[in-house]
């Protein structure tokens, strides 16, 4: 079997943004874990090729991986994911044995029991800060006695520094076997669009995507009446203004870019359903500036000509069920859409959200930027020593749409777990 593709796991895979990154390095995500039942079904909407399992760490074992999905008894040459950071507890002298910690030493174990070869964690950048730092001394002081070696000096990386039109820092550690080389942090090609302040060994480097490269040529949602009442409609799209949406859209070819191809009809408009604010609202949206936050939503108004500030997910009922600040549009008084952020985050066009914007905004919000997670990935490529090649023949075809619209109780159903393992939400009125 000539060209074999290096294999890799992902844990809290939410609905995918690194596995899209690795994949389009080069990687067979073979199997993703993640706990959320409707995260794990858009999940496998968009990658059918692969196991999906519902399930949390916590409750799983390296063979209960490899048993789950195609891995067998193969070596796993990547584990990558991003623990939920909201227990992070720094009370007592060991926050690594602080129950609310866990999801990170379960990461380590599932780390050694796959016996990976190499492994990433992504994280808040709050991690490096003050007393977090010793946590993270401490993962790697753990990971290290598991017979891990880190790249050192640990470092945050920004998406807007990685041709992401997104101002986004996360903590990314990256460790390999002891007998293994280890990687490059990948070197930024962009510097941020628009921004004053930035690093000076960026000086020399292009501009990163601005929002207006990112969304401009995106169809008009308010001349489409079937959006006020479903995600997608068949939509006219305005001439491409960048290299960044041509991209996206799969109208340009990127050599360097090794997914699988996807069928999809690229008439269609998806993840765009509109969200009805009330005449104060509007006009408060309209009188304020570009690139200013609106007093009363908190809300900022994107800059067309600079990239978007970090798009956050909200959180569960049980933490307030807040809809995360959503950005609002830089040319019409309303938030961005969900496809619109997707743009801002790098998720191609045939890539597909749960259609209720809320589940939407916290898939993406919650996500590693797929084109953030492939430079890193395309580093481990490089001292995996692998010639990988595109794919040519396996065109990906997607499930049933149906199931983009499904409610939390029916995708627990499916997967056989308690449909409250995610709180549910309360509806809270927009602005």
């Amino acid at each position: 079997m000539g060209n074999q593709r290096p294999i890799a796991v992902d844990l809290f895979a939410g609905v995918g943004g690194m596995t899209l990154g690795f994949e389009q390095a080069g990687f067979d995500v073979l199997a993703s874990v993640e706990i959320d039942p409707i995260h794990c079904i858009i999940h496998e909407y968009n990658f059918p090729m692969w196991a999906a399992i519902c399930a949390s760490v916590t409750d799983i074992s390296g063979d209960d991986i490899r048993k789950g999905s195609k891995i067998g008894d193969r070596e796993v040459d990547v584990v990558f994911g991003g623990p939920p950071c909201q227990g992070f507890s720094l009370m007592g002298k060991r926050a690594f044995d602080d129950p609310r910690n866990q999801l990170v030493s379960h990461f380590m174990r599932l780390v050694t029991e796959l016996n990976a070869k190499y492994f990433v964690m992504e994280n808040v950048k709050g991690l490096t800060l003050g007393n977090h730092r010793h946590f993270v001394d401490e993962i790697i002081e753990n990971f290290e006695k598991k017979g891990y070696k880190i790249l050192k000096p640990y470092q945050v990386l920004n998406s807007s520094h990685y041709g992401i039109p997104q101002h986004r820092e996360r903590l990314f550690l990256i460790g390999c076997r002891q007998d293994l080389t280890l990687p490059n942090y990948p070197s930024p090609i962009t510097k941020p669009a628009k921004v004053k302040r930035f690093p000076k060994e960026l000086i020399d480097l292009p501009d990163s995507p601005t929002v207006s490269d990112a969304i401009a040529d995106l169809p008009d949602i308010t001349k489409y009446k079937e959006l006020s009442n479903r995600d997608w409609c068949v939509a006219d799209y305005k001439e491409p203004r960048s290299d960044y949406s041509m991209y996206l859209r799969g109208l340009k070819s990127d050599l360097s870019n090794l997914a699988y191809p996807r069928q999809y009809d690229p008439k269609l408009l998806t993840s765009s359903i509109s969200t009805v604010h009330t005449p104060t609202s509007i006009a408060r949206f309209r009188s304020t500036p570009n690139g200013k936050v609106e007093k009363i939503s908190r809300f900022l108004k994107l800059d067309p000509d600079g990239i978007c500030n970090t798009l956050r997910a909200g959180t569960p009922s049980n933490r307030g069920a807040f809809t995360a600040p959503r950005p609002i549009h830089p040319e019409q008084p309303r938030c961005i859409t969900v496809r619109e952020a997707a743009r801002l985050h790098s998720y191609p066009d045939w890539f597909r959200f749960h259609s209720t914007k809320w589940h939407g905004f916290r898939q993406i919000g919650n996500s590693v930027p797929p084109l953030l997670a492939r430079a890193v990935a395309t580093k481990l490529c490089e001292v995996l020593e692998l010639e990988l090649n595109k794919p040519i023949k396996k065109v990906i075809s997607k499930n049933n749409a149906n199931v983009l619209q499904i409610k939390m109780v029916e995708a627990a159903e499916k997967y056989g777990v308690n449909p409250h393992v995610i709180e549910p939400r309360v509806k809270q009125e927009m602005h």
